[in-house]
């Protein structure tokens, strides 16, 4: 399994995606990786590895495309970006996936570009993996689309079920529409539109709506939604997490009484940790292109792109792309019972 890293892309490139690249080819024999981006910042982080024995090799590209660049005007200009070079790898067939920490809208526009969306698909959705009570739930669209249409929608959970499936290994995933209120009749007018097209699709288990507070109690295997609203949920959860570490480290190192707890359930809290830590499950496929293109966080450490690298290479493996493309090649709008929902479906 060939696949491209973007070792220019994040907050801490390339030391940290370089170092990150270096575990994934130490943990999977497998695995060969292309770092693409500038050479010589590229060996010298190398350099700080022992990678004797790993396959690992180096593609130059001279540019970087920031976070200070505008996504659509950059990729069509930075013909030598690193994200963009990557993606034309991929497209090539010399790779079989691409991850990238970087500029997310430089990521989604060159896959758009070089890559071009699944005959079929309206739209590309983000989809990416949450911790629930009961295990793991997929929130679909993540960050992808701000503004949506209710067949967008319906495609979503078409897609992020396939990925429920293969990702998380569930049968018959439940799929939830991300509302204000269980009832079909609360929410926004795209989620009103929404429901009638996903209560009547017969490719999906649909529950209904469901709440913010019902995804991380696992109420639905896939919580469908638009990218704008995702992504706050994301960026909300992520946080979330981030604060109650610090908060229970405060109270911990605030007594001997509470130091000595600690040690009685430390394991419980390190176990927790590695539930909510985002790092743990590396970065979020790109559903709906012609390609496994996996966009990761900006801030990702060292083990979170490790876990990139497994997911990209999961997700070819299991063939995602083609079970998108073979899905939605028969995939036609469901028929809806009156002509309130049919006018809304159209719209």
């Amino acid at each position: 399994m060939r696949i491209a890293v973007d070792a220019m892309g994040g907050d801490y490139a390339p030391q940290k995606i370089v170092e990150g690249a270096v575990l994934a080819a130490r943990e999977s024999s497998h695995v060969s990786i292309v770092l693409v981006g500038k050479p010589q910042e590229i060996e010298a982080e190398l350099a700080k590895h022992d990678i004797s024995g790993l396959s690992i090799t180096l593609h130059p590209a001279s540019q970087v495309i920031g976070m200070e660049h505008s996504p659509s005007k950059a990729t069509k200009t930075m013909h030598d970006a690193s994200i963009v070079v990557a993606m034309r790898l991929l497209h090539e067939k010399k790779v079989d996936a691409v991850v990238s920490a970087g500029n997310s809208g430089a990521v989604m526009t060159a896959a758009l570009r070089i890559l071009g969306r699944i005959h079929g698909v309206y739209r590309p959705a983000i989809t990416t993996v949450l911790p629930t009570l009961s295990g793991h739930c997929m929130i679909t669209d993540a960050g992808a689309n701000t503004e949506c249409k209710p067949e967008y929608l319906l495609q979503f959970a078409v897609m992020g079920k396939i990925a429920a499936e293969t990702i998380l290994d569930i049968k018959n995933p439940k799929v939830g529409l991300l509302s204000i209120g269980e009832e079909k009749e609360k929410g926004s007018h795209l989620t009103k539109h929404a429901y009638p097209l996903l209560e009547h699709c017969k490719d999906i288990e649909f529950v209904g709506n469901v709440e913010g507070r019902d995804i991380p109690r696992g109420k639905s295997d896939v919580v469908v939604c638009d990218g704008f609203v995702g992504n706050v949920v994301l960026k909300t959860m992520e946080g979330t997490a981030d604060v109650i570490g610090k908060m229970l480290k405060t109270e911990i190192t605030s007594s001997w009484m509470a130091k000595m707890g600690y040690l009685l359930i430390r394991s419980a809290l390190k176990r927790f940790k590695k539930r909510v830590d985002y790092a743990e499950y590396g970065g979020a496929p790109l559903l709906g292109v012609n390609g496994v293109c996996i966009i990761s966080h900006g801030k990702s450490s060292a083990k979170a792109i490790k876990n990139a690298v497994r997911v990209a290479n999961l997700v070819s493996e299991k063939k995602i792309v083609e079970r998108i493309r073979e899905e939605i090649e028969t995939f036609t709008l469901p028929l809806v019972h009156n002509k309130e929902e049919a006018h809304a479906s159209a719209h």
